[in-house]
């Protein structure tokens, strides 16, 4: 379930400061699945919830002397083994898709909603994140009624050429069907 406030209650707060205010939170209308490991390709540690809290240290990481200054966040990230961070009320407003489009409309930020899998686009993910985010998923669409089945996509379909996840590796049928039970 999701509170007034946009908290879902099935997760841990990890409050992000890259956020704003949304125009209108009655224009949210379409959620975007994205993925993210780090370093890349590896999974568990503290560097997204760091990144999206803007405490990421560039010595950790040759890479992340790349990313420590990104201001970047997303509404949610779902773990491996399931678990949902929430970063970001659904009332505001996520940095997490950049430039985009949906349907001829541009700034995907504006109006969606951003998940985050702990991933890559080559590695499969795991039935646990599957579970959470079908959950997660239904609870958005009871709360948002914008959100029509239709308007669930992957970053790589609102920022085509510069993105690539949630990538082949993520199964739309099987998610799908998880959220239509």
């Amino acid at each position: 379930m999701i509170d007034p406030n946009g908290w879902y209650d099935k997760s841990q707060r990890v409050i992000s400061p890259f956020y704003d205010q949304r125009e209108s939170p009655d224009d949210i209308s379409l959620l975007v699945i994205h993925n993210i490991s780090l370093p890349p390709g590896q999974f568990g540690g503290p560097y997204i919830e760091q990144l999206f809290q803007g405490n990421l240290q560039a010595a950790q990481h040759p890479f992340f002397q790349v990313i420590a200054d990104f201001r970047v966040s997303a509404h949610c990230l779902i773990r491996r083994d399931g678990q949902v961070i929430q970063f970001v009320s659904f009332l505001d407003r996520a940095w997490h898709a950049g430039v985009s489009s949906f349907a001829g409309r541009p700034r995907c930020n504006d109006y969606s909603i951003g998940i985050e899998l702990e991933g890559t686009e080559f590695t499969a993910y795991t039935d646990a994140q599957y579970q959470s985010l079908a959950i997660l998923t239904q609870a958005i669409l009871a709360r948002y009624p914008q959100i029509s089945h239709e308007r669930i996509t992957g970053h790589q379909y609102i920022a085509p050429l510069r993105k690539t996840d949630p990538g082949l590796t993520f199964d739309w049928q099987r998610y799908r069907h998880m959220v239509k039970q």
